[in-house]
């Protein structure tokens, strides 16, 4: 062999050797970007990812690296799934890193959030396998710390979904009787004063008349004539009827020495297509088909008679069963009957609950803002009510805005217990969301449709979820710092700052997060103003501020001091 030769082939050899044998060597920082940097909360855990950019010549052949992302914080370390990759003649199924020309690698990063994250250095631990020899690297830094704003977002914030009273102060009743005439008649017979129903309505409205809480509004008179007999004809019957009950029952009023009656209204039909068709429809006539048609047939009443009239099987029976009962006069009495007022109710309240019904109980809870005093009144409903779910369900509200959650997991379930009712089971799905249990929340969704609170629960579960964008549509125009936040997460600032501007009762976390708008708007006075703000109702916020990376570009201590 030539000797030059064989000069070259050894020195391969050994540079073989060398690259195979020799440790690997530190990994260097400047190989390393994550994204985003820092970390940020989304949902309940901190995702990110590390992009590795592994220079030429750095990584053995034979060795293989197991790299595990590490987040430090106060004294705490946690770790995300380890991720592998090796060189050429590692026999395995990791990603490749070249010697001669490097390489790139993701690493993907995924942490269950803590609050103390907010304050942390994500870090990288290198453990190498070459041959027999196991041994670890220096870790090196990637990131500091983690953006926390989405972590504001709260299943207590949410109002609980209240089954409503059906209270109300004023009902309409209505009492009718008919007066029935002969064909071709307008008197009215002795015989139809005398019915049941006549008695009826007559005992009712003399009732109202005695009683402060009955106000007759309007007694009301409709008279008609069947449509047979030509149109003249049947409006003179028709007006006949009309003037003749009310000539009547202006009468009877006077003699019973009713004054206060409202209005007295009359007025008739000449033709009444409209019962005729209708009683049709709900007979037993063989043809009534035929004669339905005819009637979709011909608008006209006139040619409508003589087709009618045409069908001589049919008419008969139509003389006979039909339209005798569409000569008559319908007298009807609209009387309201006059609730209790706020005041008796809630004197009742006070001195004997047991005499208001559930809707007046229920109702009462609704006068007032307390919530202590609404816990007091639903417990009572409870108590009074025990097989009404809506007193078990409202309860439970109370005692979830109360922070007692708990009593209120018990309450719910009482409720639902008692039927498939959709506002308790959106409730416990509040419940489950609050101790993380977000697939369960979630079934109990779906059992809530309908239920008008029900949007800003789920608000809040696709926040939980990652998904800002769906919380901001399930939101809609809520106005609460749950929506607010869905807005910042998705940057729309203007209307964030409008969402929280118009909250009526604005609490610690408002003011938080308008100083969050604050600094992500280059707005230092605002942000001073409304961190200030949000410290003086709570006190356990300035610490949150000095670790808060949303405020790094900013001197705090106008706000904190």
């Amino acid at each position: 062999m030539n000797r030059k030769l064989c000069y070259v082939v050894a020195a391969g050899l050994v540079l073989t050797v060398s690259s195979c044998g020799k440790k690997l060597g530190q990994f260097s920082s400047d190989y390393f970007t994550a994204d985003p940097n820092p970390l940020e909360v989304v949902g309940t855990n901190v995702p990110g990812r590390v992009s590795a950019k592994i220079p030429a010549k750095f990584f053995v052949k034979n060795a293989e690296v197991t790299v595990t992302p590490t987040l430090v914080f106060n004294g705490k370390e946690v770790t995300s799934q380890a991720y592998s990759f090796q060189g050429e003649k590692v026999r395995g199924n990791n990603p490749v890193i070249s010697y001669e020309y490097g390489g790139t690698q993701t690493i993907p990063v995924n942490f269950v959030y803590e609050p103390e994250m907010a304050k942390s250095e994500l870090m990288l631990d290198f453990a190498v396998t070459q041959g027999n020899k196991r041994y670890v690297l220096p870790r090196v830094k990637v990131a500091d710390g983690v953006v926390a704003t989405a972590a504001f977002a709260d299943a207590a914030g949410v109002k609980p979904a209240l089954a409503a009273d059906a209270f109300q102060r004023i009902i309409n009743e209505k009492y009718a009787a008919d007066i029935m005439f002969l064909i071709n008649q307008a008197n009215i017979r002795a015989g139809q004063l005398k019915t049941d129903a006549m008695a009826e309505l007559q005992r009712e409205i003399i009732a109202a008349n005695g009683d402060t809480s009955r106000v007759l509004q309007e007694i009301n008179i409709s008279s008609y004539a069947s449509p047979d007999g030509g149109v003249k004809l049947n409006e003179r019957l028709a007006s006949d009827r009309e003037k003749n009950t009310k000539d009547y029952m202006s009468k009877q009023l006077k003699k019973d020495k009713i004054t206060e009656f409202g209005e007295l209204t009359a007025q008739f039909t000449a033709q009444d297509w409209e019962g005729f068709q209708k009683l049709v429809a709900q007979s037993n006539i063989q043809d009534k088909d035929l004669i339905l048609s005819v009637l979709s047939m011909y608008k006209d009443p006139e040619q409508r008679e003589r087709e009618i009239r045409n069908l001589s099987s049919v008419f008969e029976q139509l003389a006979d069963q039909i339209l005798p009962r569409l000569r008559y006069s319908r007298i009807t009495a609209s009387i309201d009957v006059i609730g209790k007022s706020d005041s008796e109710i809630k004197a009742l309240l006070a001195s004997d609950p047991s005499k208001l019904s559930v809707e007046e109980i229920l109702y009462a809870a609704t006068l007032t803002d307390n919530n202590g005093e609404r816990l007091r009144i639903y417990d009572q409903a409870a108590r009074l009510y025990p097989n009404d779910y809506r007193t078990w369900n409202d309860l439970g509200m109370a005692q979830y805005i109360d922070g007692d959650y708990d009593a209120a997991k018990r309450s719910f379930q009482k409720a639902a217990s008692m039927g498939n009712n959709p506002e308790p089971q959106m409730n416990l799905g509040l419940i489950e969301m609050l101790n993380g249990n977000y697939n369960k929340a979630n079934q109990y969704f779906g059992s809530a449709a309908g239920v008008e609170e029900l949007g800003d629960a789920l608000g809040v579960y696709y926040l939980k979820q990652g998904d800002a964008a769906a919380a901001v549509k399930a939101f809609g125009n809520t106005k609460s710092n749950n929506a607010a936040l869905a807005q910042i997460l998705t940057k729309d600032y203007s209307k964030a700052k409008s969402t929280l501007a118009g909250i009526d009762n604005p609490n610690a976390v408002t003011y938080y997060l308008m100083a969050v708008l604050g600094a992500r708007t280059n707005n230092e006075s605002m942000l001073n103003t409304n961190l200030r703000q949000a410290v003086r109702m709570d006190s356990s916020l300035a610490g949150r501020a000095l670790n808060d990376l949303e405020f790094k570009n900013y001197n705090l201590s106008k706000a904190l001091n």
